[in-house]
């Protein structure tokens, strides 16, 4: 697949949906990155529900640098791996105290240099947060860009190269947002929507099955 091909595929998916966007609730660039580190295999709608009632409790880096894992692992119990994300969000907020003075940092580089931020969740941010250009894969991307033929990668980190090596760069966080509710609402995990899908002429996938 070239670029033009990709490029087709994408006014396809924002036809069908304009409003693709970040479906977290946040507000402050912390804030969305608590969020972020919660989503992870969990939907953002569970997310915002225990968020609603955790920002209440805490939303500044010292209040969660300060909470015991013990009393975070409660709030966020719904979101699964629970354990992992309270260590992850307490260990990350320590750091942006201590190496940052408290303020989440705005590039990539730095972003990962915060204990439990990977390269998805700090393209999030990147995108999101501080409205860059920045493809994370997430599980939805990795499926969709695979399925579809934008990539054809082993790992979360090889998709993200093929997709920035393939798609015009002024377009990688609408093309996060697009393929992430393709995924979402058409191309599911278990049984796709191909029916309703509206690039089944381009998808290898479709092409395999029909």
């Amino acid at each position: 697949m070239d670029r033009a091909q990709s490029e087709e595929i994408l006014d396809e998916l924002k036809k069908t949906y304009p409003t693709a966007n970040c479906e977290l609730e946040y507000g402050s660039e912390f804030e969305l990155l608590v969020s972020v580190i919660l989503s992870a295999q969990c939907t953002d709608k569970r997310v915002n529900k225990v968020t609603e009632e955790l920002f209440k409790v805490a939303n500044t880096p010292q209040q969660f640098a300060d909470m015991p894992q013990e009393v975070l692992e409660k709030y966020i119990f719904s979101c699964g791996f629970y354990r992992n994300k309270a260590k992850s969000i307490i260990a990350a907020s320590r750091d942006i105290v201590n190496k940052f003075g408290g303020k989440v940092p705005d590039t990539f580089e730095k972003l990962t240099e915060l204990s439990g931020v990977g390269r998805k969740t700090a393209n999030v941010m990147i995108a999101e947060a501080f409205k860059g250009q920045a493809i994370a894969v997430d599980t939805h991307v990795f499926r969709v860009s695979n399925r579809i033929g934008l990539a054809h990668a082993d790992t979360p980190e090889q998709c993200e190269m093929q997709l920035r090596e393939l798609l015009n760069p002024s377009r990688y966080t609408e093309s996060h947002h697009l393929l992430i509710f393709h995924g979402r609402y058409c191309c599911h995990s278990m049984k796709p929507a191909c029916n309703e899908c509206p690039i089944t002429r381009e998808c290898e996938f479709y092409k395999k099955t029909v």
